[in-house]
């Protein structure tokens, strides 16, 4: 219903400022047979719906997905399915008058519409489909890859069509594909199309396969690497079966470690520390493995001057790793751990600030209750950097009942030293030991 208020807003004398040669400026307005009634702004691709209103094939297609039957101006009911195009009939003659406004307001800073690209059918992926199926059949990896690389463009050209691949199965063809013959086309292809489904994932959770996408993880190409950690991100964030032969794949845990340590793009990045949340959090002995490797220290230093975007992504990755013996040992060993995990509670998220309890708590419960001086060495340090007074405030503010639980248990434990410590109340990460 949102849309339609949107409709019937006084917005239709909406103008657009340009800047039309030097310092003048003119308000041109956009002529109301041009403006799609759902966004008000100016169609880019016009289509007409049988009860014969033009709409911005992206407005109305969302219109469509989220379950809306009727015309939006006229509300007459329409019969047609989600994701089915079929009734919206591009109006080319608007579109041309569109791109000729355009043009002849070009003085104005106003740029021409692209002449868009006539969206792909079901028809013409399962085609292609089963002409990747027979290529594999005999064995024709070279097609198998060009065929891919089709799919790979179309899903690229708009969201209906990614949708429209997605939806008739392309992933367990393509997943099939890649297990009998692997290549960075069909790699890239599935990564186009995520997310999976269950027998998807359990193609390219084989061992034929994962060893080939750990294979790709290491290759010279930036964007084959990123759609192989995409892959084993997607497969991961399943928490079945899958995610935990995944993480003990020779050589996996070291190529996400490359990723995060040595980063191609942020995009990367972020799905490299979701992946390894994911599988560690899935599996005890692949988060040892983490920790074996240096995870943790290389996750504190990231945290050190990380951007916000990425603060949850590597506390989540953390805090999975610190549910071992392994991950808590190199944490209690590391100067920077605490300062840094508490440094984060209460100042980039609520998501962040409550990973920042759960790992602070594994900690200090871990080597505290058992009398040893790791544990007594973890919460004076706590105390001396303000972690007292932050939990105090999170009881306060409210978190969830299973923080409140950590947050309960760990100011029981810091009470003892409270007189002990004087609280720096900014913490300094320039005086600490870094690891490297």
């Amino acid at each position: 219903m949102g849309l339609i208020r949107s409709f019937k807003l006084p917005f239709l004398r909406r103008r657009i400022s340009a800047v039309a040669g030097g310092d003048s400026s003119a308000e041109l307005s956009i002529p109301h047979h041009f403006r799609c009634p759902i966004s008000l702004d100016l169609m880019k691709d016009p289509v007409t719906l049988p009860t014969g209103i033009t709409y911005d094939r992206t407005s109305i297609e969302t219109w469509l997905d989220a379950g809306n039957r009727t015309c939006p101006v006229t509300k007459q009911p329409l019969f047609i399915l989600a994701g089915n195009a079929d009734h919206l009939i591009p109006n080319h003659t608007l579109r041309r008058m569109i791109q000729e406004w355009c043009v002849a307001h070009r003085s104005l800073g106003i740029e021409r519409i692209p002449t868009p690209k006539i969206p792909i059918t079901a028809l013409q992926v399962a085609e292609t489909l089963s002409e990747i199926s027979a290529a594999c059949r005999r064995g024709d990896s070279h097609l198998c890859s060009q065929l891919a690389a089709k799919l790979k463009n179309w899903a690229g050209e708009s969201e209906r069509n990614r949708r429209c691949i997605s939806s008739n199965g392309a992933a367990r063809v393509l997943a099939a594909a890649y297990h009998d013959s692997p290549s960075e086309q069909i790699l890239s292809a599935i990564a186009g199309i995520l997310p999976l489904d269950e027998e998807a994932r359990r193609q390219l959770a084989s061992p034929e396969s994962l060893s080939s996408i750990v294979s790709a993880m290491g290759s010279a190409n930036l964007c084959a690497r990123l759609h192989a950690v995409m892959v084993v991100r997607e497969i991961a964030a399943a928490n079945t079966e899958e995610s935990v032969m995944i993480g003990r794949t020779n050589g996996l845990p070291e190529a996400l470690l490359k990723l995060i340590k040595e980063p191609i793009s942020p995009q990367a990045t972020k799905v490299a520390l979701v992946a390894t949340y994911y599988l560690a959090a899935a599996d005890e002995i692949t988060a040892s493995r983490f920790a074996a490797l240096g995870m943790v220290p290389l996750l504190l230093e990231m945290l050190v001057e990380t951007e916000r975007r990425l603060c949850e992504k590597a506390l989540a990755a953390l805090d999975s790793i610190l549910g071992t013996k392994a991950g808590r040992e190199m944490a209690a060993g590391n100067d920077l751990a605490v300062p840094v995990i508490v440094k984060k509670m209460l100042r980039v998220s609520d998501a962040a600030t409550e990973l920042a309890v759960s790992g602070l708590w594994k900690l200090c419960r871990e080597n505290g209750s058992n009398g040893l001086s790791g544990g007594e060495k973890c919460l004076k340090e706590a105390v001396q950097v303000g972690a007292f007074q932050k939990l105090l405030v999170m009881l306060q503010v409210g978190c969830s009942e299973s923080t409140k639980e950590k947050v309960t248990e760990l100011l029981k434990m810091m009470n003892g030293f409270r007189g002990q410590m004087e609280c720096i109340e900014s913490v300094d990460f320039r005086g600490l030991k870094r690891p490297f």
